[in-house]
């Protein structure tokens, strides 16, 4: 029975009831009072009766010439022989692999898609539906690129506020109220700096955004350094040129630096602070300005003269505590 076969079925059991209905009614001028009341009462089961005959199509009999109304196949399945003047359409499975998620007549079901570059499946693909793809952990969906990209990581003297998710980037916050980030991350908060009086320490460098304060017992201080050539960017032959000019014992020159990436070159840098004099951290800032870049060179030489400054005077304070205590 084709769909519009059934409407009319529909019609004709619903007017029939109707029709029965009226005569519980008692005989009056006012019948149809209580006749509309039913009648909205069958309505529900009229659209529930329309709605479940499947859409159709037009399509000519080859055969026949003549105009005939075919039923659709159900989503999950693709038409494989069209209705006939004896016959009604012919639906068939999907095959694995493929998919319709709509009432259809094409003659093959649609391929699975395939999930993208730095996309994880979400949901497999099934005959009704097709696959839903996701980013992949550590990377999020550009709308307007149409494409994953890698969370950003937040820069030194920042850190993360939200943590990127397949749907949002990382969102980054100025580290403030004495917190900071001496490091380019995308899960790592901003940390409280630390107190130098809780470890029996002076205090000869207040901390900022991009480094922890910096804590001395009248030994050399060279914490921050690693965190410097973090924090302020240069292009990577300048920092290659840094790294191949630190100082070293006897004046020998430093390994190749050409091949080094940023990491390697970064670690380079802290592995030289670590063994580095107090004379050869000196003549970090004159490297700085011979390979052109003058200006970090006295940011550097004005952060080690507050930081000898300071020292300095905690220590003379401290030495003539010493001295006072000994007098008593």
């Amino acid at each position: 029975m084709s769909s519009l076969t059934a409407s009319i079925y529909v019609l004709f059991v619903f007017f029939l009831s109707a029709a029965s209905l009226t005569s519980l009614c008692p005989s009056s001028p006012h019948t149809s009072v209580c006749v509309v009341p039913l009648l909205l009462l069958l309505l529900p089961l009229l659209s529930s009766l329309i709605s479940a005959s499947p859409p159709t199509f037009h399509h000519r009999d080859p055969t026949t010439g003549r105009s005939l109304q075919c039923d659709r196949c159900p989503p999950g399945t693709f038409l494989r022989a069209r209705c006939a003047s004896d016959r009604s359409s012919q639906c068939a499975a999907c095959p694995e692999g493929s998919f319709t998620e709509l009432w259809n007549h094409i003659s093959q079901c649609l391929r699975c898609g395939v999930c993208g570059r730095n996309q994880v499946v979400k949901k497999r693909c099934t005959a009704e539906s097709d696959c839903q793809c996701e980013c992949k952990q550590g990377y999020y969906y550009k709308q307007e690129y149409g494409m994953c990209l890698q969370n950003s990581a937040c820069p030194s003297g920042q850190g993360v506020l939200t943590e990127g998710t397949a749907e949002k980037d990382t969102v980054c916050h100025i580290c403030s109220n004495n917190t900071f980030s001496d490091v380019s991350s995308a899960h790592d908060s901003c940390k409280q700096h630390k107190s130098c009086s809780d470890a029996g320490q002076h205090l000869v460098l207040n901390g900022s955004s991009w480094h922890d304060s910096i804590c001395a017992n009248c030994e050399e201080l060279k914490e921050f350094i690693p965190g410097f050539f973090t924090h302020h960017k240069m292009n990577i032959k300048r920092l290659r040129r840094i790294v191949h000019k630190l100082p070293s014992e006897g004046g020998k020159k430093q390994r190749e630096t050409l091949e080094l990436n940023f990491s390697e070159l970064h670690s380079r840098i802290s592995s030289w602070v670590s063994s580095a004099t107090a004379a050869q951290i000196t003549q970090l800032p004159d490297v700085l300005i011979k390979v052109g870049a003058s200006s970090l060179g006295e940011k550097l030489q004005k952060k080690l003269n507050q930081t000898d400054t300071n020292l300095t005077e905690s220590c003379d304070l401290d030495n003539t505590r010493r001295v006072d205590l000994s007098s008593d």
